[in-house]
């Protein structure tokens, strides 16, 4: 008994002095006001995703023989050579082995994996994660405006919802509320009572415009042009003014609002943008809405480093009853996007939509990491993706502008989703992100439904954000 005791003592002490995990460290004038505060946002962002790079460098990944190996530069590599830049499908293809292969989830029905017939359930995903999507879209929640919402899909007519009797201009109306009393309703406090266009008035205008989160340049564009129709005795009076404004901010969105046609088939649609601006959440909107459309959606879960992504895309993968390709925690994710698009070939599917890790678009490697997933892409299926869509936040104001710049540069975004509209009253970085880019905007997330996630209408968005607070 005694010989017991001291062997489970001694497997007790080895056991205290192993070592233990390490905590991460949490991390003059109008423009400078502005600018400041925007860049110290920024800095912090860049802390933590530095922290995300070190903890890939710790990672193991796997190699073109299915070797788990050391990566020299913190990022999934193609071969023991380390190269990434030429990447051929067949060793995408094979680059895990029987163990590590891929896996198609399809709710409901059985699938083939690895060359294997088998029946999976998506009861293994985290009831964390399951509950916490539940969550959004079962429980009712609080617009904006203090009425309820609607669960589940907000598509399911109920009489005693009162956010599904308002009809969309109003639900439009209620979820650009904080930013139209932040941007409209301050201008109509200045325009308010028989005032004259004088120099003082127009210093706070420019004041206004350029607090209001649409971008500098926009902005002084937009003043410059007032300050030459006053100047010409064009605009005699404030509701002249505000007119103008609002057909100008009008004639900028709808140069951006062009209509999505989805010309080829699979279609692919790569998302992208920084951390926590709701890819997911929207890849699994998107996903309902085709799927309603009479569309086939494949999903594939190419966000292999953030804890708990794939699970989370597992459920709206349910919800929206479309299968979806997955890999585990550490996995490449060029190689996963390569198997997602070559399944939806084989089930001759309508749409693909890779999901990718966040990252903040300042840093280099990890940019070339969303490169290298675009071109196994063009590899898996040539011309592909056809669409580059880039979700952004609407809580980060005119950071959302560099973001969407520095984006476009490296990958070349052919589409904009900017979510979180009702939670924010930046939502004029729309206007500054269309002026300066000129990219389609697909769609707008003005709630936490399906139902909020609509496609952009720029005359709907114009009237309900300049309709008297």
């Amino acid at each position: 008994m005694s010989t017991v005791n001291n062997k489970v003592q001694e497997e007790k002490n080895s056991v205290d002095d192993g070592p233990k995990p390490g905590q991460e460290q949490a991390s003059g004038g109008l423009f400078g006001r502005l600018f400041g505060r925007r860049k110290k946002n920024v800095d912090n962002d860049a802390d933590k995703v530095d922290g995300r790079a070190s903890a890939i460098n710790e990672s193991e990944l796997p190699g073109a023989d299915g070797v788990w190996q050391e990566s020299p530069t913190g990022l999934p590599v193609e071969g023991l050579d380390g190269v990434v830049s030429e990447v051929a499908p067949e060793r995408e293809a094979k680059r895990f082995n029987q163990e590590n292969a891929p896996e198609t989830v399809v709710p409901g029905e059985p699938l083939t994996s690895a060359g294997e017939v088998e029946s999976v359930t998506l009861q293994s995903v985290g009831s964390e994660v399951a509950a916490g999507v539940s969550k959004e879209f079962d429980q009712p929640g609080t617009s904006v405006d203090g009425s309820v919402l609607e669960g589940d899909s907000g598509l399911n007519s109920s009489p005693e919802t009162v956010e599904e009797q308002k009809g969309l201009f109003a639900r439009l109306k209620s979820g650009l509320a904080k930013t139209r009393k932040q941007f409209v309703g301050t201008l109509d406090n200045l325009f308010y009572g028989d005032k004259e266009i004088d120099e003082e008035f127009l210093e706070e205008l420019e004041e206004i415009l350029l607090t209001s989160d649409l971008g500098v340049k926009t902005s002084y564009r937009l003043f410059s042009q007032i300050e030459e129709k006053v100047t010409h005795k064009e605009l005699e009076n404030p509701a002249h003014l505000r007119a103008f404004l609002q057909g100008e901010i009008g004639a900028i969105l709808q140069r951006s609002e062009v209509a999505w046609e989805i010309d080829a088939k699979p279609y692919v649609i790569m998302t992208i943008g920084v951390n926590g601006v709701g890819k997911t959440t929207t890849i699994g909107k998107l996903a309902s809405i085709f799927t309603k459309q009479k569309k086939k959606v494949v999903l594939g879960a190419a966000d292999t480093f953030r804890a708990a992504a794939v699970e989370q895309l597992m459920v709206w993968a349910e919800r929206a009853n479309v299968p979806i390709v997955k890999q585990k925690m550490g996995a490449d994710p060029a190689a996963v996007a390569f198997d997602t698009v070559q399944s939806a070939i084989k089930r001759k599917a309508d749409i693909v939509i890779v999901d990718t890790a966040g990252r903040l678009h300042t840093k280099v490697n990890l940019m070339d990491e969303l490169k290298k997933i675009q071109r196994v892409l063009g590899k898996a299926l040539p011309g592909a993706p056809h669409e580059v869509l880039l979700v952004l936040d609407a809580n980060t104001g005119q950071n959302a502008i560099s973001q969407a710049k520095m984006f476009h540069q490296e990958i070349g975004v052919t589409g904009l989703v900017m979510t979180k509209l009702d939670g924010t009253a930046k939502g004029g970085v729309i206007v500054g992100v269309c002026d300066e880019l000129k990219i389609p905007v697909r769609y707008i997330g003005i709630g936490e439904s399906i139902a909020d996630l609509r496609a952009f209408d720029s005359n709907d968005f114009v009237d309900a954000l300049f309709d008297k607070v």
